[in-house]
């Protein structure tokens, strides 16, 4: 029986502050691919959309590593770390589909795969090849823009809900003038903003 496929994926590893998302996706026979595409070429709109079918239809778990721990261990162990969360979501939320169930295999984006109990492999630009990883890049997506939306309430000097954690003028201004904020990433080099460029704050 030729294995069913797990897509994983991550977003936010270039932020400067919040945590890294990740996702694990095992789409249905008859999912409608036509909705799937490159998750940086969709525009809002369209992800929300994809996301929602997604997570109608389709087997998902979302896994985060936190700014501490990207901190202590680097952006690309805790980007894995993340992408193995997000398959132990999956696997409790469907036990069936655990190590020693139906034939899995895993691909994920990039160099490097994640630990997991099934066989893995790794693929450049696999989010805008592979079918299921498209699908996790959305949700890793949207999800992790839900959330730096949500930190922004806490937070709202810093503008999370405008560039995501994202190193524009704006964030680097906001953190320059009020200093890091709890979801900073401390490991991460804040660049100054040069004079006339990003609003005052």
């Amino acid at each position: 029986m030729k294995p069913r496929t797990v897509g994983l994926d991550e977003a936010g590893r270039g932020p400067l502050a919040g945590p890294v998302s990740a996702a694990a996706v095992m789409l249905p026979r008859d999912f409608p691919l036509e909705v799937l595409g490159d998750s940086k070429k969709l525009n809002e709109a369209q992800r929300n959309r994809a996301a929602a079918l997604i997570t109608e239809r389709a087997l998902w778990g979302i896994g985060w590593a936190e700014a501490s721990e990207i901190d202590r261990i680097n952006i690309l162990r805790a980007s894995l770390l993340a992408m193995t969360r997000a398959w132990d979501a999956l696997s409790a939320a469907f036990p069936g589909y655990g190590a020693g169930s139906p034939a899995l295999s895993a691909v994920a984006d990039g160099l490097y795969c994640p630990e997991l109990p099934i066989p893995c492999r790794a693929l450049v630009k696999a989010d805008a090849k592979v079918p299921e990883v498209m699908a996790a890049s959305i949700l890793a997506k949207t999800a992790r823009d839900r959330m730096m939306v949500r930190y922004s309430w806490f937070y709202p000097e810093y503008g999370y809900n405008k560039h995501k954690g994202y190193p524009t003028a704006e964030h680097r201004k906001a953190v320059l003038h009020y200093g890091p904020s709890p979801i900073q990433r401390l490991s991460f080099t804040v660049k100054p903003v040069p004079a006339g460029d990003g609003p005052s704050l």
